[in-house]
């Protein structure tokens, strides 16, 4: 395994082991089976280590929390998203792919997609972390979707876009394929701006 392939797979709290990687992905796995069961809020680290066969305590020390666990499974699977391969000239259309993809990771499981907001807004420091990380790939994304000369701005504002969108799907607003509409219109605006007569 290479260097950065053991950084990816890398829990928040320790670089693992085969034995421990597999314990986090069995612990990831049974988290989905609890989530459409019971729901976040009738979810539990002793509920999920129970469902992967690990003693409660085994899984604390991977996770502090639920909404730790539940980060853990969107950084997972916005890693193991590729980035829509695009060879358009226009970055307009790059940035939109990227943007609809990323905004599409969660939409077709609605209990970890309802979940996925509350968790990623949590104040516990592993969570903190895992939202850094996440923050940096979906800027990374973006940028290079843009292109070398992308303005900071531009990628700021798109960044708004998207978290503004999907925290507004958290909350049940709108759903997830409406919300990745939406958020390519406004991003739009901001890539083709309407030009006054």
């Amino acid at each position: 395994m290479s260097e950065s392939e053991s950084i990816s797979l890398e829990a928040t709290r320790r670089r693992l082991t085969g034995k421990q990687a597999d314990t986090v992905d069995r612990l990831t796995r049974a988290a989905l089976l609890v989530l459409a069961r019971d729901g976040f809020s009738g979810m539990t680290i002793r509920l999920v280590a129970a469902e992967a066969g690990v003693a409660t305590a085994t899984a604390y020390t991977y996770f502090s929390s639920k909404e730790h666990l539940v980060a853990e499974i969107f950084w997972r699977r916005l890693l193991a998203s590729p980035s829509p391969a695009s060879d358009d000239p226009d970055p307009t259309v790059r940035v939109l792919a990227e943007l609809r993809n990323i905004a599409l990771l969660v939409a077709d499981e609605q209990a970890l997609s309802g979940a996925v907001t509350g968790a990623l807004l949590g104040p516990d420091p592993d969570v903190e972390h895992l939202r850094t990380r996440i923050g940096i790939e979906i800027r990374g994304r973006i940028a290079r979707a843009l292109g070398p000369d992308a303005d900071t701005e531009v990628i700021e504002w798109l960044e708004m876009i998207y978290a503004g969108a999907l925290v507004r799907a958290g909350m049940g607003y709108e759903s997830y394929s409406e919300i990745a509409d939406r958020i390519e219109r406004a991003a739009l605006r901001i890539l083709r701006p309407v030009r006054a007569e």
